[in-house]
């Protein structure tokens, strides 16, 4: 039986690039996302090139479907020996504080922060039993770096940010990796990046915050570095200036 990556928030940036990966490495891959078309279309893409992946279309701003999506992946391939986790939808809209309600953050405090702690409290047990297992959660850079007029997301993903890092040190010793990726950056061919004009884009790539671009293969390497050397629980793109690094647990 192959290992498995369940690709929660898959996209044709990121998440097309870490099937690759991982399938390069005798992974099926499971590919979680709302728009169904797409998400069917990219299965068959990464089918003929021999990757042996599925759709599994839902909603994960619906909190209370998380483990029924969980047992979906796991009726078709029998486990789930890594999570990434990556909603990063085109044209989400920073929102200053001051004008932050809780209706609205409410949405996102359920699908960045409560539908992955439920995803990995499905996983986990599983995980542990065996010995091994990864659970990676991408995020943007607010939720490491606030600050005035660009929140919204930031303090969701924050939420989940904290979560990884407690939870790396609870679940390391079982053999387990939980780490994060925080990114000032776009990934290119994703959803945001094809969303932008190209005005858009040459004022974002012209100095201002979150002025990078990021290629998806290359990030994709990183995720399996993260996984396999487990050395680092957060990754950050691009690294801030005097920004320690962040050690994780040599156990296994």
């Amino acid at each position: 039986m192959s290992k498995v990556l369940a690709v929660f928030g898959a996209g044709s940036g990121l998440g097309t690039a870490l099937a690759r990966r991982f399938g390069k490495e005798g992974f099926s891959v499971a590919l979680v996302a709302r728009n169904a078309d797409r998400l069917h279309a990219m299965a068959a893409e990464l089918a003929a090139e021999g990757i042996d992946a599925t759709a599994f279309p839902a909603d994960l701003s619906d909190t209370a479907r998380a483990e029924d999506v969980v047992g979906a992946v796991k009726a078709r391939y029998g486990r789930i020996d890594v999570v990434s986790y990556q909603p990063l939808p085109g044209g989400t809209a920073f929102v200053p504080a001051a004008e932050l309600d809780a209706v609205r953050l409410g949405r996102w405090v359920n699908l960045f922060l409560l539908t992955p702690v439920a995803i990995a409290h499905s996983v986990l047990p599983e995980m542990t039993e065996r010995g091994s297992g990864g659970f990676i959660v991408t995020g943007g850079f607010t939720a490491a770096d606030p600050q005035p007029f660009i929140s919204g997301i930031g303090p969701a993903m924050a939420g989940i940010r904290n979560f990884v890092h407690s939870l790396h040190g609870e679940v390391a010793g079982a053999g387990v990796y939980a780490g994060v990726v925080t990114l000032a950056a776009l990934i290119r061919d994703s959803e945001a990046y094809k969303a932008m004009t190209p005005e858009q884009l040459a004022e974002i790539t012209g100095g201002t915050t979150g002025a990078h671009i990021i290629d998806p293969a290359e990030l994709a390497d990183t995720y399996w570095r993260l996984l396999t050397d487990r050395d680092q629980i957060e990754y950050r793109f691009p690294v801030p200036a005097a920004q320690p690094h962040v050690p994780a647990s040599r156990h296994r």
